[in-house]
Formats: C-alpha cells, structure tokens, sequence
C-alpha cells in the first residue's frame, strides 16, 4: 500500500489515497471499537443503496488500524462553495436533499440515536440539574427510525465529475430522528462560522421536510450536549453555550 498522498488531516486520523482506494489511517491511541463500528456503519448504509464508497477491508498499518474504501474522484460540496459564492444557496438546497434522502432510508441494525445522546449527556461536564432536564427532553421526543448520518457538512459530500453525489463519514450514523440530524447540521454550519449559511439550511430543511423550525429548534440543546463531549476547547464552549434548557415556572 503506496500511503504518500495526503488527503485531509483529521484530529486523530490521516486519510490517504491509493490509486483507486482510499485509506483512512487512525491515530494509535484511537479506539479499536470505534474504528471497528465506523466500518460496520458503513457496511450496513451500503446495505441501503445510498450512494456511499464501498468498504474494502479493515486493516493495521505500522500499529494502527485503518479502513479501506473505494476512492471517490470529485470535489467536495464546501469545495464548489468555495469555488462559486453565488451558487451557495444552491448547493446547500443539494445538501438538504441529499440528507433528506438519508433520512428516507431505515437501517434497523444501527445504534439508536437517543441510546447514544442519554450516554453523552450523561458524561459531559454539565451540571447534574441540567443533565436531568436534558435526559427529560430527550425522552420526551418521538421515537423514530430514519438513519440519521450523524456529522452531516458540506465536506462530507463528494460530488464527481458526471454530478453524482456521494456521502463521507459514517462514523456517527445512528436511526433515530432526523430533526436531531438536521439540528446537528445547523450547529455545524455555525461551528463553521457560517450563520448565514445555518439560516438558509434550516429554511431550506424545514420547508422540503414540512418540518416547524421550533420542532428542529427544541432539538439544538439535547444535539449540542451530547457532543460537547467531544472536540476542542473552543468547539465545547460554543456547544456548551448552547445547553440552556431549564425552565423556571
């Protein structure tokens, strides 16, 4: 295995390109169990018929784990953003689309959404009042099904040549409620400093879907918990930031 094109450098992972496989490279320390649950992630979305790279085989290079893909030639969705600013709204009207797709589908062997939120609320720094206020919301919420993709972002979507879309990184994916995905969707538009593009993704998303943005809205602080677990300093002040739920009467 040839390792010596870079493709994106990660927090605790490098991915690398070659000739027609992609190959994604975890740091040592990274968990054996996640990196074995991100490859069934995508095995099982494959199982769906979304258009997604293919896992090859899951493997240990110089001691640490790795996941082999096909190699996707194309731009990223935040690449052509980049690329044509007046074309934005247009490519994030892409993105809402695509996602509603995902949330088309159903996957009945993934993780449920809101097993996996209850066991991040449950270990993040907050305090334990508005950890129980926050466990309360989430029961509270209807129970759903779709898959959700769990991390969805304009860099996370490769559209090729001839247009076709396809969708990166199933690390995160679960069945549960796509308000929760989109609400995810939103916080990270702003994570990436892009309120305006928030704004109109989540237009967009409550328009296609028939979906009241207060709905979506009640979802952001049980979203922004459950991932303040995670991430730099600076990402876990601006989620945190998010977590004010408690209701005085």
């Amino acid at each position: 295995m040839k390792l010596d094109r870079v493709i994106a450098v990660r927090n605790n992972k490098t991915i690398y390109r070659d000739g027609d496989k992609c190959v994604k490279v975890f740091n040592e320390d990274y968990s054996k169990a996640d990196v074995l649950n991100e490859a069934l992630n995508q095995a099982r979305i494959e199982e769906t018929g979304l258009n997604i790279p293919k896992v090859l085989e899951v493997t240990m290079l110089d001691g640490k784990w790795a996941i082999v893909s096909e190699y996707i030639k194309g731009k990223t969705l935040q690449q052509l953003m980049d690329e044509d600013e007046e074309k934005k709204n247009e490519y994030i009207e892409l993105l809402v689309d695509i996602q509603l797709g995902i949330h088309s589908k159903e996957c009945a062997l993934l993780n449920k959404l809101k097993d996996k939120m209850n066991r991040k609320i449950g270990i993040s720094e907050l305090d334990a009042t508005t950890r129980y206020d926050l466990h309360t919301r989430l029961e509270g919420m209807p129970k759903h099904k779709k898959v959700c993709h769990g991390d969805l972002n304009p860099s996370n979507i490769i559209i090729t040549e001839d247009g076709t879309p396809y969708i990166l990184d199933w690390a995160h994916a679960t069945q549960g409620n796509a308000s929760a995905d989109a609400a995810r969707t939103y916080l990270l538009f702003w994570l990436n400093g892009d309120i305006d593009g928030a704004k109109t993704y989540l237009d967009l998303f409550c328009s296609k879907s028939n979906t009241a943005k207060q709905y979506v809205q009640k979802w952001m602080p049980i979203v922004a918990a459950s991932q303040s677990v995670k991430g730099n300093e600076k990402e876990r002040e601006f989620l945190l930031s998010w977590v004010d739920v408690v209701d005085y009467e």
